[in-house]
């Protein structure tokens, strides 16, 4: 589950930084420095298909080899080097973010079975607390998770969530202290007592409470992190039953409770296929039912009704998805099945919430999002519409089935995230919580627009930027462009209080939304993977290319950025076009595609055939090697790029860009500069605390800054 080209004279490059006084500003080169680390050529022979490949840092994959370790420590220490003159503004940055950012804050409260649950963050803490009060919000205050305490003594800490017990009184609970994404423990404590009890499950995913508030059904993974597994047991037994085993190396299973709390259901999902079973949840004991039998390339999920099942299902000629009303007893009969609501070509359903008497859905329409509340007993559509050209809106629904309101996000570049509650009797919108920008924002001083680029086959891009209001497209603005891409996901405009520091130092930025990701429906994904994949890089290319010619930027002023599978979009296109940009970030890339989509061992490989292809059937083969970033790298001038990874990543291992780093040093042409910044604690986010986090952003950002000559 990744530029040369600056005018320079005699060595010094006039920079205009925030419209404010032409300064001089030296902009140094890889030269300037000591000479980079240079890692040991080691080659390992791959023939495949009658294809040879040579791979000479196949041997940096060993974390266990001390080699590979001073290696990693070598080029952590060139890049402190390197980036030691921006210090100053690295602490700048670091400031203005932390200035934009209520450092003491809470969540707005939800109700759940009794209790208001909510979250707060505190000065100089590094991680949530979490606590709920009986009741009312005015009851004295329960503290569930300080994970401040739990983080204590451990150089990162993932918190993977909670779920409390039917009764109140205990809860089950995710950590783990590697900075993993994949790989957790999971524990259950007494409310009451605040003591630990039951049992401790290592490698744990998903989990869901019986009505009798003393068994549990979690999932676990395999060796190679699969969530393949679930088990069920009650907190006094001395070991698990094993209820259900997905066989399939392509699919991953999960179990989960539902909102009635009548039922438990375990799925199991590939990219494009899924199957449900399901069991009471007053009964854990019973066997679990299957509830649609696997058909490949059909997808669904269920959505309970206390009378009756609703199941949101996608086809091959239902991408978009439709929902269906369906009888609790009897479905097998197909002809039971009501339309509740059809698929559309041009809308994309998002997401769906169930209540008493109503059900509500987020639509996604020519790449923006709708909210629609279909009253049960057949009366008007309710719609939540919004006016701006640019936004993104999120359907977060109500955790209480009898509820007549349901809550929603709203964001846009240069909107803070503001959360509503939306009564539907009255068909008004509160507005509870809008996020808090303590150094003061006003939107009005920004301008955010729309664009469409035209990719090489004609199709039509969006694209959202913003930039401070009085920007002269003349080419003079420096900018970042970022994307993802990949897997159906996304690339939804949202604010960033840490973006602002680029933006008011006269950067543009702009969100390239991409095939890949689902923006324009999911067409707009399926024309962006498997043997379809370069139409996400050419995409970028085009937003990047309507960026230059529009007068936003220029390439010699043009940044990039994406991480993990978007890392791969970075390197795809600094192979293809390095003359459009003058500077890369690539973070946790997903870099060496052949050789990981090869290697089963791996964790999440196999299930990754369905978005980029088995490797071991010639055609994909041969298509994945034809863009794969790291084996594409060739004799050529590249951008200045940063590249960084994290030692513990169970997503995109280490290796890929610590061997995308060692090779590009071997083939570039240039004078850029080229860094690796290796996390040595943990994983596929960074840095796991909050305060850390903002670091990574800040120093990122000053390694943009300082490429085109802007230090302060």
């Amino acid at each position: 589950m990744k530029h040369l080209y600056l005018i320079i004279i005699s060595g010094v490059i006039l920079i205009t930084a925030c419209n404010t006084k032409k300064e001089e500003v030296t902009i140094l080169k890889q030269s300037d420095f000591p000479a980079a680390p240079v890692a040991e050529v080691n080659p390992d022979t791959f023939i495949n298909f009658g294809q040879q490949r040579i791979d000479n840092y196949y041997w940096l994959k060993d974390k266990n080899n001390p080699k590979v370790i001073d290696y990693l420590n070598a080029e952590n220490a060139y890049t402190d080097n390197v980036m030691a003159s921006t210090k100053d503004l690295q602490q700048t940055i670091y400031e203005e973010i932390l200035g934009r950012m209520k450092e003491d804050d809470e969540s707005y409260p939800t109700y759940i079975n009794g209790y208001w649950y909510y979250s707060r963050t505190e000065k100089g803490k590094q991680y949530r607390t979490y606590c709920r009060r009986k009741g009312s919000t005015d009851a004295a205050e329960e503290i569930i998770f300080d994970l401040n305490k739990m983080a204590e003594g451990t150089p990162a800490f993932i918190f993977g969530g909670y779920s409390i017990s039917p009764d109140n009184n205990k809860v089950a609970y995710l950590f783990n202290e590697t900075g993993s994404y994949a790989e957790f423990v999971m524990k259950i404590k007494d409310l009451n007592t605040d003591e630990e009890i039951g049992y401790t499950v290592i490698g744990a995913t998903s989990v869901a409470w019986a009505n009798d508030n003393q068994t549990l059904f979690y999932g676990i993974i395999d060796e190679t992190l699969r969530p393949y597994q679930i088990h069920r047991r009650a907190l006094n037994e001395p070991q698990s039953t094993l209820i259900y085993e997905e066989k399939d190396n392509k699919f991953r299973t999960y179990v989960s409770g539902t909102k009635t709390k009548e039922h438990i259901f375990i799925g199991s999902s590939s990219s494009t296929t899924s199957e449900e079973r399901y069991i009471s949840a007053d009964k854990p004991l019973d066997q679990f039912k299957i509830f649609l039998p696997r058909v490949q390339d059909v997808e669904y999920s269920i959505h309970p009704h206390k009378e009756k099942f609703f199941v949101r299902y996608k086809d091959r000629e239902n991408l978009n998805s439709m929902i269906y009303e369906v009888p609790l007893t009897g479905y097998e009969d197909r002809s039971a099945w009501k339309v509740f609501l059809p698929h559309n070509n041009d809308v994309r359903i998002e997401g769906i919430d169930i209540l008493k008497d109503y059900v509500s859905v987020e639509l996604r329409k020519n790449g923006l999002s709708e909210i629609h509340i279909m009253p049960l007993n057949g009366s008007a559509v309710q719609t939540i519409a919004f006016p701006e050209p640019v936004y993104s809106a999120s359907l977060s629904g109500n955790p209480e089935y009898d509820a007549t309101t349901i809550r929603y996000t709203y964001t846009s570049l240069n909107r803070p995230t503001t959360l509503y509650e939306y009564s539907i009797e009255t068909g008004d919108s509160e507005k509870l919580k809008e996020q808090e920008i303590p150094s003061g924002f006003n939107p009005d001083d920004y301008t955010v627009e729309r664009l469409w680029a035209t990719a090489p086959d004609g199709i039509q891009v969006p694209m959202a930027v913003v930039y401070k209001k009085g920007l002269k497209k003349d080419g003079s603005a420096p900018a970042l462009i970022y994307s993802y891409g990949s897997y159906g996901s996304s690339s939804d405009v949202y604010f960033s209080a840490s973006l602002y520091s680029l933006i008011d130092r006269g950067f543009v930025y702009a969100l390239a939304q991409i095939r890949g990701g689902s923006d324009l429906g999911e067409q707009w994904y399926e024309d962006g993977k498997l043997l379809k994949k370069k139409n996400t890089f050419t995409d970028f290319i085009a937003c990047s290319e309507k960026l230059i010619d529009d007068g936003y930027t220029s390439s010699d002023k043009l940044a990039a950025m994406g991480g993990s599978a978007g890392g791969l979009l970075m390197g795809a296109v600094t192979n293809l076009r390095p003359d459009l940009y003058q500077t890369i970030v690539a973070q946790v890339p997903f870099i060496d595609v052949i050789n990981t989509m090869l290697d089963d061992t791996l964790p999440l490989t196999t299930g990754e055939y369905e978005e980029w292809g088995n490797p071991n059937v010639e055609e994909y083969y041969n298509y994945i090697l034809s863009y794969s970033p790291y084996d594409n790298i060739k004799p050529q001038d590249y951008p200045n790029m940063l590249v960084t990874g994290g030692i513990n990543d169970s997503q995109v291992l280490f290796h890929e860009p610590a061997k995308y780093t060692a090779k590009l040093r071997s083939m570039k042409t240039d004078n850029n500069i080229l860094l690796l910044k290796m996390n040595m604690d943990s994983g596929h986010g960074g840095a796991t605390g909050r305060y850390e986090g903002i670091k990574d952003t800040a120093f990122e950002f000053a390694f943009i800054l300082n490429r085109v000559g802007i230090d302060k």
